[in-house]
């Protein structure tokens, strides 16, 4: 796939940013914008606000993918908005506004007042326009299926994807449809603003796993779609196998559908040249239960390739790398910044019962990977950080990647992975990577990570010593057996 820029613009650095990331076309669609169409969001509100703003001015869609929709006053607004849209769409007696919806089934299923009940009113109201898909995975089957309770369910495998999508625009990120996130959850999130072939990417992505996902029905029953294989009724191997044909039917038109115009367009000149397509967007999807990995291969492949002149900056809200990342890391030659929550903003901290104590498994986690690095003597290289601020909760993730000593990245990972066994092997998840020479953008993106890393201490030995990092024996024994599954 030829990612040439078109003649009369060559890209600035010795070697180009193009011809160092290019090969992500390869494996991905690679879609070129103008850098000045994204916009980097910083708080739970200003994305909050973002959202509203755009379903109230949505004409033909609202795709919302998410792991689960909460209960409170917030989510309820955000409903009252759709609602709102719908009624409008209907006034013009020929109503286009699709709205439709794809979160996880255990999540969006638990407890007696949940996602499914809060979208209830909207399905009986406009069934022509609203769709409502409930994604289960294979893994969770049989008599696993009828002995794991409710909220332990969710560790089989979830739908993790945060994408939403409002006409030709749409916000990719981590964060879920839940109060917390629209207040003082930390994550991050990207505004994409007329960017009609990403956000029809993104549409059809999640409308290919909302086909292969239970749909719910007004009287709040669910079922599959006529000839489709059930998720854990049916053949595990025929759920799976039908499951990627499917979405990765959507990837491969995308990917030769781009390749093809971009072939096009390195033929043609700018012809008014004012606005440069200065950013090239590549849409990784990560989905292993159902044989779909490309988000593993590129992440393997830039933390591989990542260079002695590169620095990386890394954040998860759940620090538990792979094995295999974690060798990739250690292994390299770039440095790295690796930002984590501190116990008292993880979200899990001062949960009941089992739950409680994953903060201190994320701890001893920490304390392993940190005594590595001392190890291999690389702590000068590999610097770890910890996330503090007062009320608030970390969940941000994704990487930026600073190429030859310059000031600001050139490309970030933003979406919904953790760089974590779960996101590996588990969870439907999906970013996009962002390559930019769009010096306005460099420039949002550099101010995102420093605001991060701002409210963060370094982590040294002494960290670990203190009382509150004291970590119970049982947790130290049982966080090898359960890591695989937070």
């Amino acid at each position: 796939a030829a990612l040439g820029p078109s003649p009369g613009r060559s890209f600035t650095g010795a070697e180009g940013l193009h011809s160092r990331f290019h090969w992500m076309a390869d494996h991905v669609p690679a879609f070129r914008v103008p850098g000045g169409c994204i916009r980097i969001l910083h708080s739970p509100d200003e994305f909050y606000q973002a959202m509203k703003a755009r379903i109230k001015t949505a004409k033909s869609r609202v795709v919302m993918a998410s792991l689960y929709l909460g209960t409170g006053p917030l989510e309820q607004d955000l409903v009252d908005c759709m609602e709102e849209a719908l009624e409008r769409s209907q006034e013009d007696h020929a109503p286009d506004l699709k709205v439709s919806f794809l979160l996880d089934y255990t999540r969006g299923s638990r407890g007696k007042h949940n996602s499914r009940t809060m979208l209830m009113s909207l399905l009986q109201r406009f069934p022509e326009q609203m769709r409502v898909s409930l994604y289960h995975t294979p893994d969770l089957r049989g008599l696993l299926r009828l002995l794991v309770p409710e909220r332990f369910n969710e560790t089989i495998g979830v739908q993790h994807i945060k994408a939403y999508i409002f006409d030709n625009s749409l916000i990719i990120s981590g964060a879920n449809l839940s109060d917390s996130y629209f207040t003082n959850r930390q994550d991050r999130y990207v505004l994409l603003e007329d960017c009609g072939e990403v956000a029809d990417f993104f549409a059809e992505l999640v409308g290919a796993v909302g086909d292969v996902s239970l749909q719910l029905q007004p009287d709040n029953s669910v079922h599959m779609m006529e000839g489709m294989v059930h998720p854990y009724k049916g053949n595990r191997a025929d759920f799976s196998a039908s499951a990627q044909r499917r979405i990765q039917e959507v990837v491969n038109t995308a990917r030769v559908r781009q390749s093809m115009l971009e072939a096009e367009c390195s033929e043609i000149p700018d012809s008014d040249g004012t606005v440069p397509n200065d950013t090239w967007i590549f849409p990784l999807v990560q989905m292993k239960p159902l044989g779909i990995h490309l988000d593993e291969q590129v992440t393997k492949r830039l933390l591989t390739e990542a260079g002695g002149d590169s620095v990386v900056y890394l954040t998860s809200g759940y620090f538990n790398l792979t094995h295999t990342y974690m060798q990739l890391v250690l292994g390299a030659a770039a440095d790295y910044r690796i930002l984590m929550a501190s116990p008292e903003v993880n979200g899990f901290f001062g949960a009941k019962g089992v739950a409680g104590a994953i903060p201190e498994a994320y701890v001893h986690l920490a304390r392993q990977f940190y005594n590595k690095v001392c190890q291999l003597g690389q702590q000068s290289r590999v610097l770890l950080h910890e996330y503090h601020r007062p009320d608030w909760t970390f969940h941000a993730k994704g990487l930026w990647y600073y190429v030859g000593g310059r000031d600001s990245p050139c490309l970030t990972l933003i979406g919904s992975p953790n760089f974590g066994y779960r996101s590996v092997h588990r969870d439907l998840e999906a970013q996009i990577a962002i390559v930019t020479e769009n010096e306005e953008l460099q420039m949002q993106l550099q101010q995102e990570q420093e605001m991060l890393y701002q409210s963060s201490t370094q982590v040294s030995n002494s960290t670990f010593n203190q009382p509150d990092r004291r970590v119970k024996l049982w947790v130290k024994l049982v966080t090898p057996l359960i890591k695989n599954f937070f």
